[in-house]
């Protein structure tokens, strides 16, 4: 078969795609075949969804989206995306409390890898999880909720311990933001206030292409009624606001993007970057992120800004953001607030490797963590030093995948 990910970057190693409608279907499938995993949306940059037996796809799944408002939580199936999620919620009057920069990636995949937002005091996509419903490798179907023993290692799981058919996450009341973009943020004065800045809003992302001493663009997202809200100077730390809506990538058309020029909307068209009706780019493209303590973001973006020439050639565009601490073990952020370096590279591997490599090892001395689902050439034995319940994940695994048919290279790789 040649079916590939989104991005073009992995052709898949299975020998068929499955797409089973019922979770009896599923179950059966599972239970008989000999090696299986899981795909998304396919919005992974590394093999991390790869197989040599059977991927399979839960898209022909029934699309559940149940609401329970007087317990404050939502049930979803796995293949359900966050866009398709929001909408429902926000006509109840509920929201989540992040999202990630795409409304397109699908809540299973995208809480398996530990994707994010962004914000302080705000964790990851899959922070929100309070339930899941999985099958595993002997076709049973279990259901972990918070608080069992096993929970925070079946949420951020890398499809290892089985196939997610449903999630339950906390919701909270719908708010409404305001996004305003700032032009050329001074690089150093960024830094030096660098708590200030990331804080600024519920959401900020700050993005470079590293060819200068400024942030390219600085997106600053407030909600409506929060102390502050109307605070939005014209000038701020050396840059200004845009006059006009704004692109992340030069060049890009704008309209791809959420409403910015403080026009306040739900947060579902806010938070994200890009619009649930827009494909953001054409996935011509590399993506490469690390997380790192937030006490050490001002110092982990000087030394990329060290080998800067290195990068810049072979980057579109690089995206900072910060991420709150959570106690899922194999989430980048376990144990500690977080920094988001995230580089959006041209869609050539060749050429994109020494520019990788120079980058982590400026950023190695600050106990840099991969993006799961994202390009990295990190040593199997660093990454593993870098999460510290690994060896009690994949002894976990093993428990309830005896036989190995939900692993996969990359699985072996770095879990060991």
């Amino acid at each position: 078969m040649s079916e590939q990910n989104w991005a073009g970057n992995v052709t898949f190693s299975a020998s068929e795609v499955v797409r089973p409608t019922t979770v009896a279907e599923l179950q059966e499938l599972v239970a008989r075949s000999p090696r299986v995993r899981a795909l998304g949306t396919g919005h992974s940059f590394s093999t991390v969804a790869d197989t040599t037996g059977t991927l399979v796809s839960l898209a022909e799944m029934p699309a559940t989206v149940e609401v329970d408002s007087e317990a404050q939580t939502v049930r979803v199936a796995a293949a359900v995306r966050f866009g398709e999620i929001a909408a429902a919620l926000h006509e109840a009057g509920l929201a989540l409390h992040n999202m990630g920069s795409l409304p397109h990636i699908s809540v299973a995949g995208a809480c398996a890898t530990g994707t994010h937002g962004s914000g302080i005091g705000k964790g990851n996509l899959a922070s929100a999880v309070v339930a899941l419903e999985m099958v595993t490798a002997d076709g049973s179907l279990v259901t972990l909720r918070k608080g069992d023993p096993d929970f925070p290692a079946a949420v951020v799981a890398l499809g290892s311990l089985g196939i997610v058919t449903h999630l339950t996450l906390a919701v909270q009341p719908s708010f409404e933001v305001r996004q305003w973009v700032y032009d050329d943020l001074s690089f150093e004065q960024v830094l030096g206030s660098f708590d200030e800045v990331m804080g600024a809003g519920y959401s900020v992302s700050a993005f470079t292409d590293w060819n200068g001493d400024t942030f390219t663009t600085t997106w600053v997202k407030k909600r409506v009624g929060d102390e502050g809200d109307g605070d939005v100077p014209e000038a701020w730390l050396g840059g200004r606001l845009a006059p006009v809506q704004r692109h992340c990538i030069e060049g890009m058309p704008p309209e791809n993007c959420t409403q910015q020029l403080g026009v306040p909307g739900p947060w579902h068209e806010r938070l994200p970057h890009f619009r649930m009706e827009f494909t953001p780019s054409n996935g011509d493209e590399i993506q490469s992120e690390y997380l790192v303590a937030a006490e050490n973001g001002p110092d982990a973006l000087r030394a990329i800004h060290g080998v800067r020439e290195q990068i810049a050639p072979v980057l579109q565009i690089s995206e900072i953001r910060t991420i709150a601490a959570d106690e899922l073990w194999m989430s980048a952020a376990y144990g500690r607030d977080s920094v988001a370096l995230h580089f959006t590279w041209i869609s050539d591997a060749e050429a994109v490797a020494p520019a990788l490599r120079a980058l982590e090892e400026a950023i190695a001395p600050f106990e840099a963590r991969p993006h799961w689902g994202k390009v990295f050439s990190v040593e199997p034995e660093d990454v593993r030093a870098l999460f510290p319940r690994i060896e009690d994940f994949g002894k976990l695994t093993r428990t309830y995948d005896p036989g190995g048919k939900l692993r996969n290279a990359f699985v072996d790789t770095y879990l060991g």
